[in-house]
Formats: structure tokens, C-alpha cells, sequence
């Protein structure tokens, strides 16, 4: 349903909701550091003070600008491995389903706000550290699945846990580099990403196929 937003505009949005979509627009093009609340109120076409009525600053927005890149995937790993256990399926078939889910959550990311992840400040700044705090127990969630899908593989032909994981969560995150180059992410890209990640981990293709055909059904039920 449509509403009166400021300045007679319509929109769709709430409007927080709105103050967080035009902020992830102006700080991919601008940068953060250029960005000051007053530039955020002017492009929503409100006052600055309302603007504060839903957040207490531009960290604030910048910081659930990354959690919404972020969380919706970690919120639902647990979903994942209990409704895997019911099936029976292996940490081939949970990979496939957590890159396919986090490769979503990346794409529906407002203005492609998964590059802000990427901002220097977000690395510098102590209030961006409950970003980084998840960022890490996904990267955890991706070592896991991958240490256990590529046991029973010569030592000398498998990467350490540590880099395993962050080789799996590079993988999936190129697509914000896709997005920034204007290309849609489709079902065939989130199947080219998540058998990617399978080769990494030394599946062979059989069993990526066979991760693929089980994960649909999964992915199926998770969004029943």
C-alpha cells in the first residue's frame, strides 16, 4: 500500500525502512565518511531531527545496513541442521543450502549493502564490532561443513579450517562484486556459487549433483 511520504512523495516504505534504503544508496556512492545525517534527511526528504527519532546517528544506520547482510543467513543455521538431521543429509547437502540461502540474503541486501562490509571504518570503528562478531561465526558455520565434507582427503590436499572457511565465505560474497557490476543473481548463479564451494571442499561432481538435488528440497521446506 502506498503512503504520503515527506515532500508529498509516495512510497511503499516505512519509513525507517526508507531512511535505511536511500542511507545504503549514499553511502556505496559517496563513501561513509562523506556522509553526514543531514545528507541522509535531505535525500528522504525529512527533517534531520526526524530522522533521529529512528536512529541515534549514521553508525547506527550503517551498522544495521551490515547486520541485515548478515544475519538473516546466521538466524537461520540452526533451522537448517535440524531439518538436515531429519532428512539424513550430509554437510555436502547443508553446504549447498547455507551458500544458496547466504547468497540470497546478499542479493536482497538493500542498494547492495554488502560492499559497506568492505568500508575501512567498519574495520577500524569498535562499533562495528557485533558485525564482525557474526561475520566470524559465519565464516565458523562455513569451516565446519567444510572440514567434515572434505575428511577422508589427503592432509596435503586440504586447507587448514581457518582458511577453509574464509575461502568458502570469499566465495559467496562475490556476489556483491556482481551486483556492483549490474548483474542479477539468479538460481543458476546461487547453483554455480554453492557447487563452487563444494569443489573447494573436493567434492567430486556426483556428489555436487546429488547435494544439489537434496538442498532444493530442503531450501523447499525452509521457505514453506
Amino acid at each position: 500500500m502506498l503512503r504520503q511520504a515527506a515532500g508529498g512523495r509516495l512510497s511503499r516504505m516505512e519509513p525507517r525502512e526508507e531512511i535505511l534504503d536511500i542511507a545504503a544508496g549514499l553511502f556505496v556512492d559517496r563513501g561513509f565518511a562523506a556522509t553526514s545525517t543531514r545528507d541522509i534527511a535531505e535525500a528522504v526528504g525529512i527533517r534531520q531531527a526526524s530522522l533521529y527519532f529512528h536512529f541515534a546517528n549514521k553508525e547506527e544506520i550503517l551498522g544495521e545496513l551490515l547486520q541485515r547482510s548478515i544475519r538473516p543467513t546466521l538466524d537461520r543455521i540452526e533451522k537448517i541442521e535440524s531439518l538436515a538431521a531429519e532428512a539424513g543429509a550430509g554437510p555436502d547437502v547443508l553446504l549447498h543450502v547455507l551458500v544458496v540461502l547466504d547468497v540470497r540474503t546478499l542479493a536482497a541486501a538493500p542498494r547492495n549493502a554488502g560492499v559497506l562490509s568492505r568500508l575501512p571504518e567498519v574495520q577500524r570503528k569498535d562499533v562495528f564490532e557485533p558485525f564482525g562478531s557474526a561475520r566470524n561465526e559465519l565464516r565458523d558455520a562455513y569451516a565446519r561443513l567444510g572440514t567434515q565434507i572434505t575428511a577422508g582427503h589427503a592432509a596435503a590436499m586440504t586447507p587448514d579450517r581457518d582458511l577453509l572457511g574464509t575461502l568458502l565465505l570469499q566465495l559467496v560474497e562475490v556476489v556483491i562484486g556482481m551486483r556492483s557490476h549490474g548483474h542479477r543473481i539468479t538460481p543458476a548463479v546461487e547453483a554455480i556459487v554453492a557447487a563452487s564451494c563444494l569443489r573447494v571442499c573436493l567434492a567430486d561432481q556426483a556428489r555436487i549433483d546429488e547435494a544439489a538435488d537434496r538442498a532444493s528440497d530442503l531450501i523447499g521446506s525452509l521457505e514453506a
